[in-house]
């Protein structure tokens, strides 16, 4: 097996030595670097979120008027946004998952729309609304994740169904949220359903005819992991044998969580993709002794195949759910202390903000990006010392600590993170990433629960509340200095802003509120520039893009998502939404269920 997995190395070294830019996918490489079109999910490979459109600016931003509008026609929370290329704007929606093209040279006509069949048992296991991140692009094809797992490639013109191929099994609790990435030739895609003890991985399909190259799991024997136990690395060190399956207790990695339904970045000249694992199941820690590796993991996987280069676990034996899925935002020659990496920034679900060169796998940074986190006293940087690259748990704030049936309070943050999914921004003028987080803390009581597949597996009751001593919001916009690991400046909000945001180079930086709100700010102080109330809560992302010599802002409103789960499924239970309802309960007061596409522009 190991002469295998080195010869299987070996190829995947040599895939990586001969690939180049020029190699990838010539049509989407250079849609990404044409600011009129917005043509991925996340603006570009590096997850930039960045337009250097400059038509919308500081001196006018505050004369935005809405240009036309759109309705979903579906209720639930509408996540990612709207792909922009052509005379031709490519809307989804959260389950059914339609996908609408609409036509932009006659403000949002339906050219063709997709309305997938799907059985409405998989809303049920779906955990925390039934939201969509996205549609992806690549080869003339329009790529759908549906919620029952299914991958479609669309015809982009047509609308007409080109293949289709299942990921998962929603009967045993595994679903569909996350948006593709087309890389080369291939669909990368992942699964959700950490909370009915999935087992997660990451795979890769032809982006031609749909059919399987390769599948990386999360955790589990080598041949699974697609980890070579000598060159694949973790803080500079081989991982070892079999390093998916030694840090649990006999054969829990086969329910072991580790999903993979946040965002993906794709780094060319190396041929790496770039994403995060989510939380080991159950959420009992008291029943899966040890790290379990590799949930919470950053990895580093060769595109061809799938093997990975190098993992970094952020929180291992996590006992608080901080999934590790938000985006990987890749910059070149970042100066960290005075030396130039190809650098990786990644702001987890754990409240820390990690710096890390992307091709060593090396830690850089890792600090607190909200004052609020007391979980850990921080990360051991000592990279003498036998803890290094480990957060120091405090004791009053570990479950694991604490014991089963014991409620442990005050714990900061709270489960969904100092930031979930919403993806950040990065303006690579002043190198500063501008991030929207939570600033919610929670009581968190362990319990024991037996798996049963396509049942919840969590194991933990939950309540979540503002930060204490603090401005009593539950969110913050902030400004983020990733190479010395400090806070610019902090905008508070009423609410977790949700909101995926955008950077431009109009000296503007956009993000959507849970109220419903668009909001412009001075990327140099957070001051306010404008704002415009939406039809409901924003919890998509905010796009720019050119069409006709004119430069748009869009972005899907509809209140839903983990923050809003009570709005979106009628839920009144403090304790429902695994804590969420009772934490954000008086969003009611201020926005109300809806889906629409807003578009501005500036009047002429």
């Amino acid at each position: 097996m190991r002469k295998f997995l080195a010869l299987a190395f070996g190829l995947g070294a040599l895939a990586s030595g001969l690939s180049s830019a020029a190699l990838a996918n010539d049509e989407l490489v250079k849609m990404t670097e044409d600011p009129k079109v917005w043509a991925m999910q996340s603006g570009n490979y590096a997850n930039h979120r960045y337009s250097s459109l400059n038509e919308i600016n500081k001196e006018n931003v505050g004369k935005l008027q809405v240009a036309w509008t759109f309705s979903t026609g579906v209720l639930r929370g509408h996540e990612g946004g709207p792909l922009i290329f052509g005379d031709t704007m490519y809307v989804h929606t959260p389950f059914p998952n339609t996908v609408y093209a609409l036509d932009l040279s006659k403000e949002g006509t339906i050219k063709w729309r997709y309305e997938p069949k799907q059985d409405p048992n998989v809303i049920p296991v779906m955990c925390c609304d039934t939201v969509n991140r996205g549609v992806a692009y690549g080869d003339g094809k329009i790529i759908l994740h549906q919620a029952d797992t299914t991958v479609v490639a669309l015809d982009a013109k047509t609308g007409q169904v080109v293949w289709s191929v299942k990921n998962g099994d929603p009967s045993k609790g595994e679903t569909g949220t996350a948006t593709p990435l087309v890389v080369k030739d291939k669909v990368l895609i992942g699964i959700s359903g950490g909370e009915f003890g999935v087992r997660g991985h990451m795979t890769a399909y032809n982006l031609a005819d749909g059919k399987l190259v390769w599948r990386g799991y999360s955790m589990g024997p080598d041949s699974d992991t697609l980890m070579d136990p000598e060159k694949t690395t973790h803080l500079g060190k081989a991982v070892g044998k079999d390093s998916g399956t030694s840090t649990w207790e006999g054969d829990q990695w086969k329910i072991g969580g580790g999903t993979t339904w946040g965002w993906f970045s794709y780094d060319p000249k190396l041929n790496l993709v770039f994403y995060g694992t989510g939380n080991p199941s159950t959420w009992n820690p008291s029943q899966r002794p040890g790290d379990n590796a590799w949930s919470m993991t950053i990895f580093a996987r060769d595109a061809d195949t799938g093997m990975a280069k190098w993992v970094y676990q952020m929180t291992p034996h996590d006992e608080w759910d901080f999934d590790g899925v938000n985006e990987m935002i890749l910059v070149d020659d970042f100066d960290v202390n005075g030396t130039k990496h190809q650098a990786l920034v990644h702001f987890d679900r754990n409240g820390l903000a990690y710096t890390m060169d992307r091709e060593t796998g090396e830690l850089l940074v890792a600090e607190k990006y909200d004052p609020a986190v007391n979980w850990t006293a921080g990360v051991d940087m000592d990279r003498n010392s036998k803890n290094y690259g480990r957060p120091a748990v405090v004791a009053k704030y570990s479950t694991q600590h604490n014991g089963e049936d014991t409620n442990t309070t005050g714990v900061c943050p709270a489960a969904l993170g100092t930031k979930d999914q919403q993806p950040a921004a990065f303006d690579p003028g002043s190198k500063l990433f501008f991030v929207p987080t939570n600033h919610v803390c929670m009581d968190y009581e362990p319990f024991r629960v037996s798996y049963t597949a396509g049942q919840p597996y969590v194991g933990a009751t939950l309540s979540m509340y503002p930060a204490p001593g603090s401005h009593g919001g539950m969110g913050n916009f902030i400004a983020w200095d990733a190479g010395k690991g400090e806070i610019v400046w902090s905008k508070p909000e009423q609410f977790s802003v949700w909101s995926g945001a955008l950077a431009t180079a109009g000296g503007v930086v956009f993000y959507g509120t849970l109220e419903g709100y668009l909001k412009a700010v001075d990327p140099k102080d957070g001051k306010e520039l404008y704002k415009f109330k939406t039809p409901s809560g924003i919890i998509g992302n905010v796009t720019t893009y050119e069409y006709d010599g004119k430069q748009y802002v869009a972005v899907l409103s509809g209140i839903g998502g983990w923050a809003g789960i009570g709005l979106a499924a009628g839920l009144t239970d403090p304790q429902a939404g695994l804590g969420a309802v009772g934490g954000y309960a008086s969003l009611s007061n201020y926005t109300a269920l809806g889906g629409q596409l807003t578009v501005f522009a500036i009047p002429d």
